[in-house]
Parts: structure tokens; C-alpha cells; sequence
């Protein structure tokens, strides 16, 4: 059962509700996947939605862009276990007044989200609504799945790419403004790590989880799921270089505008102490994306975010706050 395998928040509360309600009729549910036994390996399983107002307004986005996000938020599910993706299967609601290159357009962009890493759009349904939604479950298939459970005192907190990036488009859209275009690409186009993720998971990840709801949210996770403390310098986390415009056009620290920001989809993972600059530049070369580390793993509960000497206590993204 779930227990104690999530951080804090209202969101979290009602994950922690519903698994006492179905109690000895549900399996773990503190994890980015679902694993079930399916020799060789096991299949992971995730589901994600996407809902117009809440995570995209269509005066943002083409509905091309809607499909790639919302396909490609499921996906980076199957990154953080390692997975290699089977395929997907989507329900779309749409507004009466689409047409059917409406739909086709959305789902064009979940079919190329997909076929970029390797799988296939396997089936889904469609139905009427006010506003459009995409609700996505991606099938993954995994020799050595990694959970959130693994991480031990000692290991490096290390972070894929960069971060802020979306958070930076989403605060010049709210403003009225045309966000920059890496800013743009990085909320409309995000990127699963699926090759990350394999990568790591070969190579000696003991835990890891993707960043959709912010390092400042899903740091806290990883840490309760595998029963540590994360100590995180958030002087050494990699900002995207629009975010860090943003950040300093609002007078806040760029490291810390990144990591309230969520929907980046970079993977936040737990190696072990060894794991040093000649790893990195294989995990480079094998990926195309940089590794960072940014903190340490100890003995003890929760996540101490630092910067200049200071504690800094940051937010996540939480639906319910």
C-alpha cells in the first residue's frame, strides 16, 4: 500500500484518502508507474490527463502542441522507471463545435509524441465536452524498473537538463506577454527522457521520479518513498536561460524560480557516490542531455533546500492548493 510513500500537500492527502478507502483492493500506488510481472521484466503502466484551463489554454497552444504535452507528460512517466515505451492509448474530450481535423490535429500531435520514442498510438476513445481534455495511459515494458523506493544515505541527487523553462512561458503568457521561443518550446514541446531513463536505469539509478510538479514538490517524494532526507543545493541546479530572465525580471532567484516550476519533465534520480565526471560524459554522449548534481542523499526525512548559506523552503505545483 501507498502508507507514507508521498510528500505533503492536499493533493497528496487525496491520494492517501482513496488508497485507505480501497485499502487490500489496490496495489502500491506511490510511484510514476504501475509494474506488473509480465516475464522478461515487468510492464509499467501510467496514466495522465490534460484538461484545457487547467494545464493549456488554446489561445497558448495548437492542438498539435496539445497532443505532443499531454502524450509526452505520460511518457516521461515511463522514463523515471527506466522503460522502454510500448505504446499509448488516449481519451479525448472536445467541445460539440470541433471539426474532425480538430481531433485529428490533437491526436497528430500525441502520434508524433509517441513515435518519437519508439511507440505507438494503440487505441482510446472520444467523447463530448465543454473544453478539451486528453487523458493518455502509456504501456512501458522494463528489465530493472527503477521506483522512488532506492535511494540510501550516501548516493548523489543528480537532475537531467534544465529547469524552469515552462515555468518562464507560463508567467509571460499570465502577463499578456509572447514568451520567449526556448521558453515557448519548452512548455509546448516538452521532451520525455525516455533514453535518460533507460540510460540511468542500466548504469546503476537507485531511485528516481520525473519533475512535473517541480524539483520543489517532487524532491519531497522520492524522499518519503524511500524513507531519507535529500539535502539539495540549489546553487548547483541547472536554469534554463529564459527561466533565469524571468526570474531576475521578478527580482527572485533564478534557482529558486526554477524549482517552484513545474512541467519540465527532467528526471531528478539517486546514483551512487562513485558515480563521477566519466559517467557523466558517457550519459551525455548516450543521451544528448547534461547531468547535474545538485545534493546528497542522508539519514533522516524530507527535503533542506539551500542557497548562500541559507534554507530556503520552497512550493511544488499541487492542483489542490
Amino acid at each position: 500500500m501507498i502508507h507514507d510513500a508521498l510528500g505533503p500537500g492536499p493533493e497528496f492527502d487525496r491520494i492517501r484518502a482513496i488508497a485507505a478507502r480501497l485499502a487490500d483492493r489496490a496495489g502500491s500506488l506511490g510511484d510514476d508507474c504501475a509494474l506488473v510481472p509480465a516475464a522478461p521484466g515487468v510492464l509499467a503502466l501510467s496514466t495522465d490527463v490534460s484538461v484545457e484551463g487547467v494545464h493549456f489554454r488554446r489561445e497558448w497552444l495548437t492542438l498539435e502542441e496539445i497532443g505532443w504535452r499531454a502524450a509526452s507528460a505520460a511518457l516521461s512517466d515511463l522514463a523515471a522507471e527506466g522503460a522502454d515505451p510500448v505504446g499509448l492509448l488516449a481519451a479525448v474530450t472536445c467541445p460539440r463545435t470541433a471539426t474532425d481535423r480538430d481531433v485529428a490535429a490533437l491526436m497528430g500531435g500525441v502520434g508524433d509524441a509517441v513515435a518519437a520514442v519508439g511507440g505507438r498510438v494503440l487505441g482510446g476513445d472520444l467523447s463530448s465536452s465543454i473544453e478539451w481534455s486528453v487523458a493518455v495511459t502509456v504501456i512501458g515494458r522494463a528489465d530493472r524498473p527503477v521506483t522512488r523506493r532506492g535511494a540510501s544515505a550516501g548516493d548523489g541527487i543528480w537532475v537531467t537538463g534544465a529547469l524552469g523553462g515552462a515555468r518562464a512561458a507560463l508567467v509571460a503568457w499570465q502577463e499578456g506577454r509572447a514568451p520567449h521561443a526556448d521558453a515557448r518550446r519548452a512548455f509546448a514541446h516538452p521532451e520525455p527522457r525516455v533514453q535518460a531513463g533507460r540510460w540511468l536505469a542500466a548504469h546503476g539509478a537507485r531511485a528516481m521520479i520525473d519533475l512535473s510538479d517541480g524539483l520543489g514538490g517532487d524532491a519531497g517524494h522520492l524522499a518519503a518513498a524511500s524513507g531519507v532526507a535529500l539535502a539539495i543545493d540549489l546553487a548547483s541546479v541547472p536554469v534554463a536561460a529564459a527561466a533565469v530572465a524571468e526570474a531576475k525580471r521578478l527580482g527572485v532567484a533564478p534557482a529558486v524560480f526554477a524549482a517552484e516550476g513545474g512541467e519540465d519533465y527532467e528526471l531528478l534520480v539517486a546514483l551512487p557516490s562513485d558515480f563521477g565526471a566519466d559517467e557523466v560524459e558517457k550519459f551525455r554522449a548516450a543521451s544528448g542531455v547534461p547531468l547535474t548534481r545538485i545534493g546528497t542523499v542522508a539519514a533522516g526525512a524530507g527535503v533542506r533546500f539551500g542557497l548562500d548559506g541559507k534554507q530556503i523552503t520552497l512550493r511544488g505545483f499541487d492542483h489542490f492548493r
